[in-house]
């Protein structure tokens, strides 16, 4: 059951968009029940998943494979400089399948711009406080994401300055952006907010409007739009710190799925990937743009099984993948968002939905476990 004046107690904590685009997207009819050997073979996915991960971004830079992963090799430099200087990563999600019998398996990892991640790590707290208080969840995001931000501050000048650089007239964004930036306020860091379209340029440097040099830029906007612009070319000045650093476009970029097939070929947590259509997916398989986003441009295949999403994304081409079905439950797809703090499993974030494809606006329900 809902808790009673449950919108008053989300509007309480700064959560608003609890409706997007006409349909409910948190949601306290249902929640997740996990066991604790559940949560404990999530995590050490999730913690085995990100170590592959970063032996395959050393393998694309150590072997430039700019041009398979479709990244500009003007950026080839700065992205092997970022990478060998270890600049600091703080969050990632990794989206899984996981049915509580066969081991997670990896269906994507959206390691640049994870939204959904005050829901996971503040919203569904409260809620577990409020109905289920004497269980647990599978959640230290926040207290990680503080001491990652410690970390930041340790590599900056006692004047160092964050800027959260969003475009403010999306809720989610905006209030993700904000969310990173109080953890950030809470690590002792300063953060001064900034539009993405107020960022400038002196030919020296990034600014803000009071002409301040940007130092660090947490950034909500994709890697792969800003290899692209003419404006973001300045970045290869190395003038400013990006969190997320530039080394993340190997990882936020599907052409990683195959990458990692190929790397570490029937790996329990992995599923079969490859650049094109290929004999052993059958006639089995989720076909993905490369640069895509909440779900467009997807289309998934399978025996009686075909759904498929618009959108603008494919013109870099596609990866395929062998299909693996999510859960189902009471008519809807349930997907694991596992976040990635610092380097470490930090908790986990359910989505669902009546379709087998997750959307920006899938439902965020919560979970407990005992």
């Amino acid at each position: 059951m809902p808790r009673s004046g449950w919108q008053q107690k989300l509007e309480q904590i700064g959560f608003s968009f609890y409706n997007l685009e006409g349909k409910a997207y948190w949601t306290e009819q249902a929640c997740y029940a996990f066991s604790s050997a559940e949560i404990d073979e999530l995590e050490a996915a999730s913690e085995e998943l990100h170590g592959l991960c970063l032996k395959a971004v050393e393998y694309v830079v150590a072997n430039k494979l700019w041009e398979r992963m479709r990244i500009p090799p003007v950026w080839g430099d700065y992205l092997e400089r970022v990478w060998r200087r270890s600049d600091p990563t703080l969050c990632g999600r990794f989206d899984l399948a996981y049915d509580g019998r066969e081991p997670p398996k990896l269906l994507e990892y959206n390691a640049d711009t994870p939204t959904a991640l005050y829901e996971a790590a503040v919203v569904q707290w409260y809620w577990l406080k409020d109905v289920k208080p004497e269980a647990d969840q599978f959640n230290s995001i926040h207290d990680k994401l503080i001491e990652a931000w410690r970390g930041v501050l340790r590599r900056l000048p006692p004047e160092g300055l964050v800027h959260f650089a969003r475009f403010e007239d999306h809720p989610e964004d905006l209030a993700t952006s904000e969310y990173l930036r109080d953890t950030a306020l809470q690590a002792g860091l300063a953060g001064k907010p900034i539009a993405v379209p107020d960022i400038g340029w002196n030919g020296r440097r990034f600014t803000d409007l009071d002409e301040m040099p940007i130092q660090v830029m947490s950034k909500l906007y994709p890697w792969e739009w800003m290899a692209r612009e003419k404006f973001g070319v300045h970045v290869l000045t190395d003038t400013t710190a990006f969190i997320e650093p530039a080394w993340k476009m190997i990882l936020s970029n599907k052409m990683l799925l195959p990458l990692l097939w190929e790397g570490f070929p029937n790996h329990a947590n992995l599923l079969p990937a490859f650049e094109s259509e290929h004999a052993d997916l059958g006639r089995s398989f989720v076909k993905k743009p490369i640069f895509g986003r909440e779900g467009h441009n997807v289309t998934v295949v399978g025996p009686g099984v075909f759904d498929t999403a618009g959108g603008d994304y494919g013109s870099e081409g596609f990866v395929w993948q062998a299909y693996q079905p999510l859960p189902r439950f009471d008519g809807c797809y349930a997907l694991v968002g596992s976040w990635i703090i610092d380097g470490k499993p930090a908790g986990i974030g359910m989505r669902e939905d009546e379709r087998r494809i997750t959307h920006n606006n899938s439902r965020f329900v919560p979970h407990y476990f005992e």
